[in-house]
């Protein structure tokens, strides 16, 4: 007799990412590596005092693969899930908790997962603390926090990939947000399946519910926690988890979450094929000193145009995250509703003007 659906589920969801990871790696190993000595030598990305020397005929470490655990439903379904596939394909597997430090006995909760990820066999397996600012609001802040520390975390132990336990409901959630925001498709393009320097964070769950991870857990008498925060209202992914998407399936009927699904791959896809398009536009679009004309920007699709507006944005030193959409708005105004208008000032110091029928973007 096999494995519980919902196990079943998630290990296969599990297997096939670590089928990807494997063949990234051996890709890349082809791609980059560099004959010496009469044999194949992959390029180092540490120093070379990391790793010990190989001997012509000593195979390559396994690839390390990390799981981010909180201790909820979603990531201890996903460590259980990886413990199982990982030593069936030759890869290592390892856990980390982040201890936020935001509530009272958190040091001894996150003691508590790492232990739980012993039981399981993963190993490295640890808890770090990091601490929280205030940049974005409390969740944006602890999210950076959160990230920072998997970055720093895959990069001591070597890793090649951090895999996340983002569901099916938690990508519905993000589509929504996006749209409240009133944001551009990529938003609405919610989480990739793939994402961070070199592919580092892989979403194995983003076509497997909420419920499913946690029948999972069940039937293997996995111990979960359930954090306060994600019921607390005062954030506003637990109003829209609790109150926003229980009322849209209530007027809509069942189906609202997959729906919502579908349309951040969608917009995921037209949002790659539009960025394709606006980086192969941009060098028409420039004059030999390398200055945006105005007439041909304005000629583009405003899709693409303000692709190339805000990609030029930041190179000039506006900061990604502080440049909205009614920001490039006003700057693509320069060009579709030329009046003479004076310069608009954008965040980072970045000022936008437009002279002579050139587009003009630099530090104010």
């Amino acid at each position: 007799m096999g494995p519980h659906p919902a196990v079943a589920a998630i290990r296969l969801a599990v297997r096939r990412v670590l089928h990807d990871i494997l063949t990234d790696t051996s890709r890349c190993s082809r791609t980059t590596g560099e004959r010496a000595g009469g044999r194949i030598v992959a390029r180092l990305t540490r120093p070379v005092g990391d790793i010990p020397e190989q001997s012509p005929n000593e195979r390559p470490p396994s690839p390390l693969v990390l799981v981010a655990c909180s201790g909820g439903a979603d990531s201890m379904a996903l460590a259980s899930a990886l413990a199982f596939e990982a030593p069936k394909l030759g890869v290592r597997a390892g856990g980390i908790t982040v201890d936020h430090g935001l509530q009272p006995g958190s040091d001894l909760r996150a003691e508590e997962v790492v232990l739980r990820l012993r039981e399981l066999g993963l190993e490295p397996a640890e808890s770090i603390t990091v601490t929280v600012g205030r940049d974005g609001g409390p969740e944006a802040a602890a999210r950076d926090a959160r990230y920072a520390a998997l970055d720093a975390a895959a990069e001591r132990h070597g890793a090649t990939a951090v895999l996340l336990g983002h569901t099916r409901d938690d990508q519905a959630e993000t589509v929504l947000l996006g749209l409240a925001r009133g944001s551009g498709i990529r938003s609405l393009s919610g989480m990739a399946a793939v994402s961070g320097a070199d592919g580092r964070y892989r979403r194995p769950f983003l076509q497997l519910d909420r419920q499913t991870a946690r029948k999972a857990c069940l039937v293997q008498s996995l111990p979960v926690w359930d954090d306060p925060h994600n019921a607390d209202p005062a954030y506003t992914r637990s109003r829209l988890r609790h109150e926003g998407l229980p009322a849209l399936e209530k007027a809509l009927g069942k189906g609202v979450v997959e729906a919502l699904a579908r349309t951040a791959q969608l917009s995921r896809d037209d949002a790659d094929a539009l960025d394709t398009w606006a980086s192969q536009a941009e060098a028409s679009v420039r004059d030999a000193a390398g200055l945006l004309e105005c007439a041909k920007l304005y000629a583009l699709p405003p899709a693409v145009r303000r692709r190339i507006l805000r990609r030029a944005a930041i190179e000039a030193g506006a900061p990604a995250g502080s440049l909205f959409a009614r920001h490039i708005e006003e700057v693509d105004r320069l060009i579709t509703g030329w009046r003479g208008q004076g310069a608009i000032n954008l965040p980072g110091k970045v000022v936008a003007q437009r002279q002579g029928g050139r587009l003009v973007i630099r530090q104010g």
